[in-house]
């Protein structure tokens, strides 16, 4: 068996198993889940859940909403499942280990009104493969490419549904011609930099299927204050009661007509 370590979150209120080699959840995650703003009865898929870390930081500061969680690795699929069941959350999240490739909205309990993912970001071929099997699936396009994640958004959304994605600002031309390709209008981008002196090293970019051209670019969102220190926005994401307000909701019913 994998072994893992416990990680604690918000204050001690969530626990995460998550294998001690391997894939492991880092900030992408835990600001992806923090970028997600759904109203309560909102119904979410979470595509490529891993130990089910977003899936159970979005369902813990959302109540109201659902998530179903989709990994394709049985071992993550095993570990997302202990994770919900001793947080608490089995009645609001539900794991499911498939293919999001072979996936359709009746395998899943029917459409969802948002889709968030945290793709692999690594062309096959390029960097150094993780020494993981695990690590190397989750970072590197093996099993799954980023036209993959999309198409199965596209199916699993919708009319007017939101997608949310954390990825590599080196790919942010793949990544929006790729969206509107699989007929999901990118809406908001936002990048992430460590600090006002570097590059943005990822981006968060949340659209619509179906929805109306029109990208609004948002303020930067910094993770560090100071070196091991983050920002109080970042630090925000960790709380279980949202509590950074940041910048006005986008009327996004207008934007899809």
């Amino acid at each position: 068996m994998t072994q893992t370590t416990c990680d604690l979150l918000c204050g001690g209120r969530l626990r995460i198993r998550q294998p001690r080699q391997g894939y492991r959840f880092s900030i992408d995650a835990v600001i992806l889940a923090g970028a997600v703003r759904p109203a309560p009865g909102t119904r979410i898929v979470d595509l490529g859940a891993g130990c089910g870390i977003v899936a159970l930081l979005i369902a813990a500061r959302r109540p109201g909403t659902s998530v179903v969680a989709v990994e394709i690795q049985e071992e993550l699929a095993r570990l997302a499942r202990e994770n919900t069941a001793a947080n608490g959350l089995s009645s609001r999240v539900e794991v499911v280990c498939g293919d999001l490739r072979r996936l359709e909205r009746r395998d899943l309990g029917g459409a969802f009104d948002w889709v968030v993912s945290n793709p692999p970001f690594r062309h096959r071929g390029s960097g150094r493969l993780a020494g993981n099997d695990s690590r190397a699936l989750a970072r590197h396009e093996i099993c799954v490419v980023l036209e993959d994640v999309l198409h199965a958004a596209r199916r699993l959304l919708d009319p007017g549904g939101r997608v949310s994605l954390v990825y590599d600002a080196g790919r942010a031309a793949d990544l929006l011609s790729g969206m509107r390709a699989a007929g999901l209008e990118p809406k908001r981008l936002r990048g992430v930099h460590g600090t006002p002196r570097h590059a943005a090293r990822l981006l968060l970019v949340e659209g619509i299927r179906g929805g109306r051209p029109g990208l609004r670019v948002e303020p930067p969102l910094f993770l560090f204050a100071a070196p091991g220190r983050y920002t109080p926005e970042v630090q925000s994401f960790f709380d279980l009661e949202p509590r950074f307000a940041g910048d006005p909701e986008v009327d996004f019913e207008q934007e899809t007509r």
